[in-house]
């Protein structure tokens, strides 16, 4: 048995160093790969393994056989087009924008769609669900006085100091008395807001950026600018300190870690730039960390938080993403503001369920939850490899697609003359659910383009989906499916 577990650790590496090498260019679209046998020689592996390898990048859509000839790398999908340097003005979402946010909600949540949109992974093979239950049952036998206490603030100190642990992987140097527990991360997006603005302050927004924004802001009275982010390398920090500079906004909010709907990554001299202009100007950033713990590298790249001077950044995430959604278990460090926000949790849900962050915590301490991380970026990396395959295959000619270095969000942009609303409401007539891109922004910039979502096992069902999605973009556009290969310096 161990000899399996290490071939099959084997060909799982040599594939995702392949797909490593194909992501950055080493190996082009259309080159031929090295034959096998140099391959096991060079790799000091069997035959066997490097065909294992081989048909896993098959079936992630990275390379093809071609008979007689051996192994190339498959066209890739272009990348969207850097975004224009333009600036918005101050704004609000109008009910129209709001009314297709419900609709588009309604349908991700409805039990008999196909579903390519909702960033919600469905099946319980992407929860250590078994793991977590042995957990809490193993909790209750031993503390059955936990359930019969009201949990109070600040809430489970064990799961607290793990979180302090954690945290120093990407940089952040924590305590426990500076993490607060939240329900979620949608909780904690609250919170920091509620600390930071008042009625009537502006907050600036990365354009396209997470749409239930809009109506949380609406909610709170607040108004909003979008500021320029490109889908490959993220906000724009030239925009955001002339909108600094003019002081038009009271906070920022933005996902420099792994962007949803993008799904790029800032670097880490752009992230401590960006800690650099906070501190400087005095305004908070609220960083949602949501999928930062999904990062396909290692180690993984230091948060904002991680370069902070003097607390103007809140850093805000959650476990529902990765563990267990139905725990609803968030944190967050918020710095300078810690005092405030803790007040405000108190008064308004008061603690997290006693059982479920102590069953958290003890996932965290036992190493489980870094097993299960690997394991769940594995699977992401390839899902967004064989839906990126679909895409080119079955979508229209000039589409484009954005290339995440963690998640499994990614985002498409389509001929200009492809409206993806009117695409949205064509495939709800048939029962398929995908998120259009006018969803993302306030203004009317991403109306060709669309948010796909990999969270979701991959079978017959989700692959007619993309490919049915195609068939009808290229029906609306008059365009043929299919890439146009790229020209070679």
């Amino acid at each position: 048995m161990s000899i399996d577990l290490s071939e099959n650790r084997r060909y799982q590496q040599l594939a995702d160093n392949f797909a490593s090498a194909i992501h950055d260019g080493t190996w082009l679209p259309g080159s031929r790969l090295p034959a096998i046998r140099r391959v096991a020689m060079a790799q000091q592996v069997s035959i066997n393994t490097v065909l294992s390898a081989w048909r896993l990048l098959e079936d992630r859509g990275l390379i093809e056989s071609r008979p007689q000839s051996g192994y190339y790398v498959r066209s890739m999908l272009p990348a969207p087009e850097k975004s224009p340097g333009y600036l918005t003005t101050i704004s609000t979402p109008g009910q129209a924008k709001l009314d297709l946010i419900d609709t588009v909600f309604a349908a991700q949540n409805h039990p008999d769609y196909i579903n390519i949109s909702l960033a919600c992974p469905r099946d319980g093979d992407f929860y250590p669900t078994a793991k977590l239950a042995r957990i809490t049952a193993s909790l209750l036998r031993r503390h059955p006085q936990i359930i019969g206490r009201y949990a109070l603030p600040p809430g489970s100190e064990t799961l607290r100091k793990e979180i302090a642990r954690r945290a120093s992987y990407m940089g952040m140097k924590l305590t426990a008395e500076s993490v607060t527990l939240t329900h979620g991360c949608m909780e904690a997006l609250q919170l920091a807001l509620r600390a930071t603005t008042r009625p009537g302050d502006c907050v600036g927004l990365e354009t396209p950026t997470y749409f239930f924004l809009f109506p949380l802001l609406s909610s709170l009275g607040l108004k909003m600018l979008e500021i320029p982010t490109d889908p490959q390398t993220g906000l724009s920090l030239d925009a955001l300190e002339m909108v600094l500079q003019e002081g038009r906004i009271q906070a920022l909010i933005a996902m420099p870690g792994l962007q949803n709907p993008l799904g790029c990554s800032m670097t880490p001299e752009n992230k401590k730039r960006l800690a650099a202009l906070m501190n400087q100007w005095q305004v908070p950033l609220i960083e949602d960390g949501l999928y930062d713990e999904l990062q396909f590298r290692e180690p993984q790249l230091p948060t904002v938080k991680a370069f902070d001077r003097d607390g103007w950044v809140i850093y805000c995430t959650s476990f529902t993403k990765t563990v267990a959604p139905d725990f609803r278990i968030g944190w967050m460090a918020a710095g300078r503001y810690s005092k405030e926000i803790a007040r405000l949790k108190a008064f308004s849900s008061m603690a997290e369920s006693a059982l479920l962050c102590e069953t958290l915590a003890q996932f965290l301490a036992t190493g489980g939850y870094d097993r299960h991380l690997r394991s769940l970026r594995r699977r992401y990396a390839a899902n967004l490899d064989e839906a990126r395959a679909l895409i080119a295959q079955h979508f229209p000619v000039g589409t484009r697609a954005t290339l995440p270095q963690g998640g499994f969000v990614f985002w498409i942009t389509l001929p200009d003359s492809i409206d993806t609303e009117t695409l949205f409401h064509r495939l709800l007539q048939e029962k398929i659910c995908l998120t259009p891109g006018a969803l993302y922004t306030l203004s009317d910039r991403a109306n060709h383009a669309v948010r796909l979502s990999c969270c979701y096992p991959f079978d017959d069902r989700y692959r007619y989906a993309i490919s049915r999605a195609g068939a009808v973009a290229c029906e609306m556009s008059g365009l043929p499916a299919g890439t146009v290969e790229p020209r070679l310096a």
